[in-house]
């Protein structure tokens, strides 16, 4: 039996010898997000090292649960999706679906930018934003010495993010404390009313600063409601401030 083996028969069990070690199903879920190369679930993981996360895509290599292949052009793998891969889908959204409703609350080292960056970039409704380019600029306070910024690019229906200045002029620029502004994206605050409030400040063209509720489609999670800790007070008194039953 393996040292990370718990000695039973039983599916659950033996499915927990693969899933249950540290990182293992943040780092597939990522792949099911459509991130196939090395560098793109790293942006999407950014706390783990790089030798940690080769060792993760190795054991679920090793699983059956990934497949790495050369890239056409160039050094690098590409990593993709088996059929026991596939069905970890809803079972990984249904997870992730208890822990916005039940997990503990926040803490200061959760509130990690670079994670909001990377989520923020896959939830953009690049549909509604105008043609041509379009940069918004976010800079947080609360997430340790100074200010953190990054920028999220958007350019011929595609969404980019960048923790370094692009080289581009913003748009628009969206500052808040980070804390305030990930409650908003989780939604346990009320993203117009913290605008509205001055919570979140925007400094830019007034169509943008007008438009910009409709370009963020928030966390993928954010309208399962909040039912546990001081965050679940923040969900409920958002929903009453905006008559959501």
């Amino acid at each position: 039996m393996s040292q990370k083996g718990y000695g039973q028969y039983c599916p659950l069990a033996l499915a927990a010898e693969i899933l249950c070690e540290r990182w293992t199903l943040l780092v597939i879920s990522r792949v099911i997000d459509g991130c196939h190369r090395f560098n793109e679930i790293h942006r999407g993981v950014p706390k783990i090292s790089a030798t940690l996360l080769s060792q993760r895509l190795a054991s679920l290599e090793h699983a059956g649960l990934i497949v790495r292949s050369p890239l056409p052009k160039g050094r690098g793998y590409s990593y993709e999706l088996t059929d026991a891969g596939r069905d970890l889908d809803p079972i990984i959204m249904q997870l992730a679906g208890w822990g916005q409703k039940w997990s503990r609350d926040m803490e200061r080292e959760d509130l990690d930018p670079a994670f909001l960056a990377w989520s923020m970039h896959t939830r953009l409704n690049v549909a509604a934003m105008p043609p041509g380019r379009t940069v918004l600029e976010f800079a947080f306070t609360g997430a340790g010495k100074g200010i953190f910024r990054f920028w999220l690019v958007v350019e011929n229906g595609q969404a980019d993010m960048c923790l370094k200045y692009p080289g581009y002029a913003s748009d628009l620029v969206i500052s808040s404390e980070i804390r305030l502004f990930i409650e908003a994206w989780r939604g346990f605050r009320d993203l117009r009313a913290e605008i509205a409030s001055g919570n979140i400040r925007l400094e830019g063209p007034a169509e943008h600063r007008a438009q910009l509720p409709e370009w963020l489609l928030l966390s993928a999670l954010a309208e399962i409601p909040r039912r546990a800790g001081r965050e679940a007070i923040f969900y409920d008194t958002a929903r009453a401030d905006t008559g959501a039953g």
